[in-house]
């Protein structure tokens, strides 16, 4: 537990209310948790435990994990009611100056303490960046029989550009802080204008997931383990595994806009800095939703390369070349110009692409690939309803995709106007997303893609087996029943002829579930979940740790398991 959180814990046992503001969701099932959502706030009423405190909200009282929080800075009762009460009129006409005063002065210093907090996360922060690039990305350079570059690129991401981009925020906000009155400090306006700079953050959470998973692999080997360990001791690093540093970047982007609307409530609409707070929270607050709706959409690939995997007869690129989200999908019917034929299909909208398929006549479920549209190349055209004169039919809750380049046309037509208005709004979704993802530059890594690939290779290995399993399973059923039925006969004299096997119905496909939906469970405006940092370690450092050791003999051995970590083995 942090140094800064124990005066506000102490605050508990004498029976002051503590409220913590939830950071992510905590999703849980287990009767004695309890679940919330990020922004809830919640009433901590026993903090006792360092992992996990007891909390209420509302009616609800349970466990929860210490990390998902965040104290409120300022835990002062009553100050929020006492200046509602005089924006409201309701104090003592008598006492007006008296209590305004308090008031203001309470809420310059709620102000002055958010700043403070504001200014101390931003520099504890830079040392965790720069305990990550000298303490592990600089030595695991050096150790090229160890990692090559790719290894170090799925790592660590972009986090030197992160650290570069940080020390300059901090530079200026250093410039706008004013140490002797803190609540004068104007730092809204640091935050606008470095708000490109912080896209930079969407590049770095996108690869944690893809970091995550090669460091598990890694930490499989003791001289990894061994390694990164050193790293750690050598630089002076808190007790904490490497992949809790590495996390530590996705937490700081969630967290700026729980601190700028914090700050926000504390400053007074007459403020100079108030308006720049204000829209420094909404910047933040946009980029945030951005990114998650971002790190959402590349966990979700896995289900498009599954899905175009149960796609029969699959022509041409892969979804994922040049995708990353399904937008929409439904049946209608459709006419290309150059044939004019009536052709009912099942079309799923991509971004960038749609996919053209046709149902199987008995298996309704079944897919067959029939073709896709560049969706670059086309535009919407709404209809009315009448005779079109290009392609002479009648038409009702229609629509067109026309080309420019070549003057090719689609004609389709839904079954209701509500359906044809959800495919409109659906088409202008498609090109509000290629603009905002050509925007900040996101894309789909070949990493990235390789997993998917990978994982789907994983789920049909594990159907077929599920397969042969039933199949191995039915059959030895069948043999036994044979086996009884023969020694029934036999003891009455009779011969008997193998029995016929009774027909099974085909094994259901798990990536279809009797659907062409591609489900998505994870809401748009989901805030990242994260669990709590390793911090289990070998015998040797536990030991090697509680040891008093002379920072120079210290340093000295750490350089030496740094170098020769390759050769040993503990």
């Amino acid at each position: 537990m942090s140094e800064g959180k124990l005066p506000q814990i102490h605050l508990i046992s004498g029976g002051s209310t503590v409220r913590a503001e939830a950071v992510w969701d905590h999703v849980t099932m287990a009767n004695r948790e309890l679940a919330f959502k990020a922004g809830d706030v919640i009433k901590v009423l026993d903090a006792s435990n360092k992992d996990w405190w007891w909390g209420q909200i509302d009616d609800e009282e349970g466990w929860f994990p210490a990390s998902f929080v965040r104290l409120w800075v300022n835990q002062e009762d009553g100050v929020e009611e006492g200046t509602s009460d005089v924006q409201n009129g309701h104090l003592d006409p008598n006492a007006d100056c008296l209590c305004l005063g308090r008031t203001v002065q309470n809420r310059d210093q709620m102000r002055a303490n958010v700043i403070n907090e504001i200014m101390n996360t931003e520099r504890h922060y830079i040392k965790h960046l720069k305990d990550i690039c000298e303490g592990y990305l600089k030595q695991c350079r050096k150790r090229r029989d160890m990692f090559n570059d790719e290894q170090l690129k799925i790592i660590f991401g972009n986090i030197e550009d992160i650290y570069r981009f940080q020390m300059g925020f901090v530079r200026d906000l250093e410039k706008q802080y004013n140490k002797e009155d803190p609540h004068l400090s104007e730092i809204g306006p640091c935050f606008l204008e470095h708000q490109d700079g912080f896209w930079i953050y969407s590049e770095y959470c996108n690869n944690h997931l893809d970091a995550c998973m090669e460091l598990s692999k890694l930490m499989k080997d003791s001289r990894y383990q061994n390694f990164f360990e050193a790293c750690r001791l050598l630089q002076q690093m808190i007790n904490i595994a490497i992949d809790g540093f590495l996390l530590t970047p996705v937490q700081k982007i969630c967290k700026y806009p729980l601190q700028l609307a914090e700050l926000l409530k504390y400053t007074a609409q007459d403020h100079s800095d108030y308006r720049y707070v204000a829209a420094a929270l909404a910047v933040m607050r946009n980029m945030t939703l951005q990114i998650n709706e971002r790190k959402r959409r590349l966990e979700n690939i896995d289900k498009i390369a599954q899905w175009q995997a149960s796609v029969l007869d699959w022509e041409g690129d892969d979804i994922l070349d040049r995708s990353s989200e399904l937008i929409y999908t439904g049946e209608m019917s459709w006419i290309y110009q150059p044939y004019g034929r009536n052709q009912q299909r099942v079309f799923f909208l991509f971004d960038h692409q749609m996919v053209l398929c046709k149902k199987d006549l008995i298996r309704r479920d079944i897919l067959y690939y029939k073709g896709r549209i560049d969706m670059d190349k086309y535009e919407v055209v709404d209809i009315e309803d009448g005779r079109d004169d290009d392609f002479n039919v009648s038409m009702k809750n229609a629509f067109k995709l026309h080309n420019k380049e070549t003057e090719e046309m689609h004609l389709f037509f839904a079954k209701k106007l509500e359906e044809k208005l959800r495919w409109l709004r659906a088409f202008r979704e498609e090109r509000k997303m290629v603009k905002e993802d050509e925007k900040i530059g996101f894309e789909i890594s070949e990493n990235q893609k390789r997993q998917a690939a990978m994982t789907v290779k994983k789920v049909s290995k594990q159907k077929g087996s599920k397969e042969k399993h039933k199949t191995d399973r039915a059959e030895s059923s069948r043999n036994c029943s044979e086996e009884k039925d023969r020694r029934r006969t036999s003891q009455r004299g009779v011969s008997c002829s193998k029995s016929v096997p009774p027909a099974y119905p085909p094994p259901q496909d798990p990536l279809n579930q009797g659907q062409y939906m591609v489900t998505d469970g994870i809401s748009q405006a989901q805030v990242f979940e994260f669990t709590e940092p390793r911090r289990s370690q070998a015998p040797f450092w536990q030991n090697f740790s509680s040891c008093h050791w002379h920072p120079r003999m210290l340093s000295c051995l750490c350089e030496f398991v740094i170098e020769v970590s390759h050769g040993l083995h503990w």
